[in-house]
């Protein structure tokens, strides 16, 4: 019999292990129950947080940069460099992370530091840049961003705008003429796992604002200052889709950078090197946190399954809580899933605990599909 062909590439588990360590304790547990099964990781993300990380796990070179944080404050964020392609993850440098505890600035957070990223990869000599959004502290619809790469934002008296969303309000003139040259010449690839568009229902404030510490009222202003920014820069880029990705920085990567628009696991598995590990294999193990209706949307469990399924081979899944039928499973090209819940009830010990429970979940995997 062949032996079998492990392929583990999963995403983080949010709160508790890193998808680096969901693969090594995915690895161990195979490796318990089938000593001599061949296991090749490849740890995945979907534009989010966690995305620079995962390019390093493939082989990138992890770098850093001292930028602006979201509430201006310097923060030390890091990218991915491999030859001419650069990964930069937005929330790195304008993500929640770099909030302290229970403060929160809807109106005024910047993502001013994500610019400076930008600048960083296209310093270290980038001719195609990964640019994953998702996870971000900010609503400013990307000024931030831009004012870093040299665009001017102006009030009618001809001053500055104030940072963050909510100083869009103000905004009477956009000078986008001074942006970095190098910007034209380079292919900005818009990496992100929602399809929002800027303002409205569906938009940005309304459906992301209030994690960010939005208020009722904030929200309001927030989507009443986009759309007259989107009116500035350009209507029509505001309805398309991740124009209201992480707070509107899609609108404005799309507006003012030439970027283009893909899902994020799609451009992850391209540029991690998804394929050809893929045909190696006879298993897949994918997963993350939580399987719930958002991982049918654009997720990485998503992609993986779908990339797998398309090359026939078989796929399984672990996360720490399983919220979907077996019939969306199976529509989403997941033969089983194997949740830490099943062994563990108390969510507070399975996240404490999520290492070792996962271990004992791939034991149950090699039992179930490698004996």
């Amino acid at each position: 019999m062949e032996t079998a062909r492990v392929l583990v590439a999963a995403d983080k588990f949010k709160g508790s292990l890193t998808a680096v360590q969901v693969a090594e304790r995915v690895t161990a547990g195979l490796r318990r129950v089938a000593p001599g099964v061949r296991v090749e990781t490849l740890p995945v993300a979907d534009g989010g947080d966690g995305t620079v990380a995962a390019a390093v796990a493939a082989g990138f070179e992890r770098r850093e940069a001292r930028v602006t944080g979201p509430l201006g404050d310097p923060v030390t964020a890091a990218y991915a460099v491999r030859e001419t392609t650069a990964v930069v993850e937005m929330a790195e440098a304008s993500g929640l992370q770099h909030l302290p505890a229970g403060v929160f600035a809807p109106l005024t957070a910047t993502t001013y530091g994500s610019g400076e990223l930008l600048l960083a990869a296209l310093e270290a000599g980038a001719r195609t840049i990964v640019f994953g959004v998702g996870g971000s502290a900010t609503t400013d619809g990307g000024a931030g961003m831009l004012a870093a790469l040299g665009a001017r934002f102006l009030d009618a008296d001809g001053k500055p705008v104030g940072p963050g969303g909510g100083g869009l309000a103000d905004l009477a003139t956009a000078d986008l003429s001074r942006l970095d040259p190098r910007l034209g010449e380079i292919d900005l690839i818009l990496a992100s796992d929602v399809d929002n568009p800027l303002t409205g229902p569906k938009g940005a404030p309304e459906v992301y604002g209030r994690q960010k510490g939005a208020s009722e009222d904030d929200i309001a202003v927030l989507d009443a200052a986009l759309a007259h920014y989107a009116s500035v820069l350009g209507p029509d880029h505001a309805r398309l889709p991740g124009a209201g990705a992480a707070g509107g920085i899609g609108y404005g990567a799309l507006v003012a950078l030439g970027a283009r628009f893909r899902p994020g696991i799609e451009v992850m598995l391209d540029v991690l090197g998804f394929a050809p590990a893929l045909a190696r294999a006879t298993l897949v193990i994918t997963g993350e946190g939580s399987l719930d209706e958002q991982t049918l949307h654009g997720k990485a469990p998503a992609g993986v399954a779908a990339a797998a399924r398309a090359a026939g081979i078989e796929v399984v899944a672990v996360c720490g809580r399983l919220a979907l039928a077996p019939e969306a499973l199976g529509g989403a090209g997941i033969r089983r899933a194997y949740a830490l819940t099943e062994l563990e009830p108390d969510p507070a010990v399975c996240m404490a605990e999520a290492g070792p429970l996962l271990e004992r979940v791939a034991e149950s995997i090699a039992r179930d599909f490698l004996s």
